[in-house]
């Protein structure tokens, strides 16, 4: 099966409050998929992408439902490990009514965190035209990273493209240095680096996105988005640079998943043969509808969706 983009990481099963307040106090959840590489993947489908997702699941209930809420989304799951031995991993996740939400995590030696060498397919990688990365699975287990490296390094040698969103988790890391040093090895690999600003920051101690895109094509990467956040984003590559302006976000109902989003937009929008520009505005838009909607995927657009969200937000400045 040929794939535009494949994806590997940890998929979970999120219960996410009904009502507002701390987590020790909320009485009814709802169920639904979380995980930053599966947001992206979902993101694609929804565009028209062919994407499939490598992980490696519990054989439980969770491991079952996101299966199944993968394949709703038309995503590829053929490769999907299925494991006995350790469980799927979960979180829970607060509502607030402004700012970020409470979440924890129950995802320790989850089946996913045991993604390793072995689980590597050249055939299924081979296959797609792109892989999109996050450090998250670098930084739950040795077996993830040396998966990671194994996945990317093969997809160079295959001459594919390959996309890494740092998506610092600092909780998953021993310490920021390991944290910093790993990231910084895996960004080598990539070809397009989509850090935010306050990432940038702390993976080259430099301040403005000028600095922080210029550390990175300097070590040979082609292409860095820096996020902004309601400000937009900046690009840079070796030919061309700028500053592209964020879309207009009346109320801001929950911010995760805007970066996933936001990769969303960059990826289908440069194997679409995009301008580097016009990908970045797609990027602003998919993350201002992805921190407008409840949920981490609930925002992700249709092509349709999209289309008519930027037509209606450019009419708007006029």
């Amino acid at each position: 099966m040929k794939l535009d983009t494949v994806t590997f990481g940890e998929p979970m099963t999120m219960f996410f409050a009904n009502e507002v307040g701390s987590l020790d106090d909320v009485v009814t959840f709802s169920k639904a998929l979380a995980g930053a590489e599966t947001n992206v993947a979902t993101g694609l489908s929804r565009l028209g992408q062919k994407v499939g997702l490598v992980t490696k699941l519990g054989d439980d209930t969770f491991g079952r439902f996101i299966t199944n809420a993968l394949k709703k989304e038309n995503i590829d799951t053929s490769s999907i490990v299925v494991t006995k031995e350790y469980p799927t991993g979960m979180l829970v996740k607060s509502k607030v009514l402004e700012g970020d939400p409470e979440v924890q995590y129950f995802r320790k030696n989850s089946a996913a965190s045991k993604l390793g060498q072995e689980d590597f397919s050249e055939h299924y990688f081979r296959n797609a035209a792109h892989l999109h990365v996050t450090s998250i699975p670098s930084a739950l287990s040795k077996e993830c990273n040396e998966f990671t490296v194994r996945a990317m390094d093969f997809m160079r040698q295959e001459g594919k493209t390959i996309s890494l969103d740092p998506n610092l988790r600092p909780g998953l890391w021993p310490n920021q240095e390991t944290m910093v040093q790993t990231i910084n090895e895996l960004a080598l690999k990539c070809d397009w680096f989509l850090p935010g600003i306050a990432e940038g920051k702390v993976l080259t101690g430099f301040d403005q996105p000028e600095q922080i895109a210029d550390f990175y094509l300097e070590k040979g990467i082609k292409l860095v988005v820096i996020k902004l956040g309601a400000e937009g984003a900046y690009y840079k590559s070796k030919h061309e640079s700028g500053y592209v302006k964020g879309f207009e976000v009346k109320e801001v109902v929950d911010t995760v998943g805007a970066g996933d989003g936001f990769a969303v937009g960059i990826i289908s929008g440069l194997l679409e043969k995009l301008p580097v520009k016009e990908a970045v505005i797609r990027a602003n838009a998919i993350g201002a509808l992805a921190v407008m909607s409840p949920g981490d995927s609930d925002g992700l657009p249709t092509r349709e969706g999209l289309t008519q969200f930027i037509e209606k937000s450019l009419v708007a400045l006029k």
